[in-house]
């Protein structure tokens, strides 16, 4: 009786910790991006894209996808300005756990086991630049979808941040209908190779 009382002692601190550490990121996270309406831009960006691409008249789909360059541009602009203020946030507060669970200050105690947030905040942004830029020139279609991988892996990310990698991936398969290894493989190559050699995967 005493082991198993000792165990749920254990089991309760363990998720206190987990809880506080959890929170300590949200709310680091959400200081920095409160002063942009990203999420927002994402939702209509997205939804505008979904609404282009199930248009049959193709001059319509096309008229669509001309009205969604503003938002685009707003969007980089922004994701562009987060990214800048995020990087002056000190590196010990913005390491993220490769582990596939949350470990509290894992971080701290194996920071070998982590990747700077900082710089896949800086990625994402590129990348979503990059797609909205279509130089690589794909169809309205494809760079549609591109643009909105990268939107929702940064999404990931910034979940993964915040909780773990597989409470992100969980997410973005509820929220999304994308599982991650789809992600990985729908964004622009040079967005995966950067990711990929960030997160050592």
């Amino acid at each position: 009786m005493d082991i198993f009382i000792l165990a749920m002692l254990v089991a309760l601190g363990a998720h206190l910790l987990r809880s506080k550490y959890q929170r300590e990121r949200i709310a680091l996270l959400g200081s920095h991006l409160g002063s942009y309406q990203i999420e927002k831009q994402m939702e209509s960006l997205t939804q505008g894209y979904l609404r282009a691409l199930g248009e049959a008249d193709l001059p319509r789909r096309q008229q669509i996808f001309e009205l969604l360059t503003g938002t685009e541009a707003a969007l980089c602009d922004q994701l562009n300005r987060f990214s800048a203020e995020f990087s002056k946030v000190d590196e010990a507060r913005t390491r993220v756990s490769r582990l596939p669970v949350a470990v509290p200050y894992v971080d701290k105690l194996l920071p070998a086991l982590t990747f700077d947030m900082r710089k896949a905040v800086a990625i994402h942004a590129q990348g979503v630049n990059r797609a909205v830029e279509n130089s690589a020139g794909r169809s309205a279609r494809d760079r549609a979808f591109t643009v909105s991988a990268e939107l929702f892996l940064l999404q990931h990310t910034c979940h993964w941040f915040c909780k773990s990698k597989t409470i992100a991936s969980a997410r973005m398969l509820m929220q999304q209908k994308t599982a991650y290894e789809q992600l990985i493989a729908s964004v622009s190559p040079e967005t995966r190779r950067a990711y990929q050699a960030l997160i050592g995967e």
